[in-house]
């Protein structure tokens, strides 16, 4: 639980949170920790401004930047908007979160060009590896791009994705799991490159049936075919960026490269983690 107070109530009211608690509530301790974790409580207790900054280093209550926007990973914009709020009297942390539940158009758009571009630069390489006789690499290169369908089926219904470790229990959540997780199922879980290939084809499809049904751009067209000359069905993603980048208007997106967010680049958890961690990065002084 966090705990927003004015800066002079912080220290009182942590104390009263000290004291006040008992050692258990309805069976369940209030006090515990994990590996080098000391046992303690963990209501915090700050201002909100304390909060966002080292939540995620800018001000939601001003402008938000773009460049905050890109350097800001989905885990600590979900971290700052999800879970109940049981009292606001004065609503600004409604406002904050108002703020902060989800993208510009824009910024949302070209995220989801970025991410179609993943796709596009790996789908044919789980074929190219298995003609070599690669098998691990066909199989590790379907992991990477399972993944990314997933996490693409987020951008697509407007939901910032968790940390890894709860990226599978949180996608079941989406409506996009009945349609798009059996197909992913089946291809992880396959013996050969051609049932592979199928599986993969079968939930790129649904993914992009999802794209279109969203109307985030113009209808694009949702059938596979063979990667230039080579005997490797793909979907062909690159028009889905192709029809993403047509919607975007801001100039300085257009002018980027198409990586994407942090988190559409970097999968450090080190990095992803620590909320501070790319502006110390982009200043050349990282310290974790």
């Amino acid at each position: 639980m966090q705990v927003f107070v004015a800066e002079a109530d912080v220290e009182r009211t942590r104390n009263v949170v000290g004291d006040g608690l008992p050692d258990a509530f309805r069976g369940w301790p209030t006090r515990f920790g994990w590996d080098d974790v000391p046992v303690s409580h963990h209501v915090e207790v700050a201002t909100l401004d304390s909060f966002t900054h080292e939540r995620l280093g800018f001000d939601p209550l001003s402008e938000i930047a773009l460049e905050s926007w890109l350097a800001t990973p989905q885990q600590l914009l979900l971290e700052a908007t999800a879970g109940s709020v049981v009292h606001d009297p004065g609503g600004r942390l409604a406002r904050m979160r108002d703020a902060l539940a989800w993208y510009p158009d824009d910024v949302w758009v070209w995220l989801l060009a970025c991410q179609w571009r993943r796709i596009d630069q790996e789908e044919p390489f789980v074929g190219r590896t298995a003609e070599v006789g690669d098998d691990l690499g066909s199989r590790t290169l379907a992991a990477r791009l399972a993944r990314d369908a997933m996490r693409l089926c987020f951008l697509l219904e407007r939901r910032y994705a968790p940390y890894a470790k709860w990226l599978g229990s949180a996608f079941r959540l989406l409506d996009a799991s009945t349609t798009v997780g059996p197909p992913l199922e089946a291809a992880l879980a396959a013996d050969t490159y051609p049932d592979r290939e199928e599986a993969l084809i079968d939930a790129l499809i649904a993914v992009a049936r999802l794209h279109n049904a969203a109307g985030v751009t113009a209808p694009v067209g949702e059938e596979p075919g063979w990667f230039h000359e080579r005997p490797f069905r793909v979907l062909g993603s690159a028009r889905f960026v192709d029809a993403c980048l047509e919607r975007v208007t801001d100039e300085r997106l257009r002018a980027l490269p198409l990586v994407g967010a942090i988190d559409q680049w970097v999968d450090s958890t080190d990095v992803l983690s620590y909320p501070r961690g790319v502006e110390r990065l982009a200043a050349g002084r990282w310290t974790p």
